[in-house]
């Protein structure tokens, strides 16, 4: 290396240490290797795996901590493994796992080590809770590893609760459900010849109507063109801020008059 490159280096190393950046001769073995990723849904609970370690061997007092996301708790350290033990910190803000067993082992290689988070009601969908980290650390505390785990805020599934189900169908039959305050509905058809749920068999089902939900919740939508005649089934999709969820799917049979006598032409609303 040049006289001037060794100049250069030695500046920006400098630099990195009056910032607090520790360079990888004053310590850490490895950087960023831990990782998890959940997602979680508005006042549920998820379990995020924390792993990736690839480091040297600890021994006997090293500790893998998680500090949980802005807004979120940790409520369980759920590994019940011989020289584990879990802690959850009082006010749910962190937790830990520590290894007590022999000093020639290699605890955190090769395994993952779940933490259960508890996301709160409010949470919107589709945002990612920011503030997760991860830290492992040898018995006298330093830090031998360092990551981050990804919690994202799901979207509830919708549901589709009309038509119903078991019932002759005029051509364009009303359909609606509920799903998350303002998240966009597709509601797809398929033929039941074709293999997979609605859009996720071989081929997306076709896309019959669209809505958005409203305040409360509920939404509604009619088929622009009519089903086919014949068994079939729909199945509603919500997309709120990113996120997608379906609903579970309904089987449907469009033939006959229908229930309320079967109107012709574009008027045709009926169950």
């Amino acid at each position: 290396m040049s006289r001037s490159r060794n100049t250069v280096a030695l500046g920006i190393a400098s630099a990195l240490a009056a910032l607090g950046v520790m360079t990888p001769a004053q310590g850490a073995e490895s950087a960023r290797e831990l990782w998890g990723d959940v997602t979680v849904l508005p006042g549920r609970e998820g379990i995020v795996e924390i792993a990736g370690y690839e480091g040297g061997a600890l021994g006997a007092g090293s500790r893998l901590t998680l500090t949980a996301p802005e807004g979120a708790e940790v409520t369980q350290t759920p590994l019940r493994a011989q020289d584990y033990r879990g802690r959850v910190d009082a006010d749910g803000d962190s937790a830990s796992y520590t290894w007590s067993g022999p000093a020639s082992g290699r605890p955190w290689q090769g395994r993952s080590f779940p933490f259960v988070l508890a996301v709160p009601a409010d949470a919107v969908p589709g945002t990612r809770l920011a503030g997760c980290v991860v830290r492992l650390t040898d018995a006298r505390g330093t830090r031998k590893d360092v990551g981050t785990c990804a919690v994202t805020v799901g979207l509830p599934e919708p549901t589709l609760t009309r038509p119903a189900s078991g019932i002759a169908l005029a051509a364009r039959p009303v359909t609606g459900g509920t799903a998350y305050p303002g998240a966009q509905i597709t509601v797809r058809y398929e033929d039941t010849k074709d293999e997979g749920v609605t859009g996720q068999g071989p081929e997306p089902g076709t896309e019959v109507c669209t809505a958005t939900a409203g305040r409360d919740g509920r939404w509604t939508c009619v088929p622009s063109t009519a089903l086919p005649t014949g068994p079939g089934r729909l199945q509603a999709t919500a997309t709120f801020n990113g996120v997608t969820a379906v609903s579970e799917q309904i089987y449907v049979a469009v033939g006959g008059a229908g229930r309320a006598g079967g109107r012709q032409g574009g008027d045709d609303l009926t169950q």
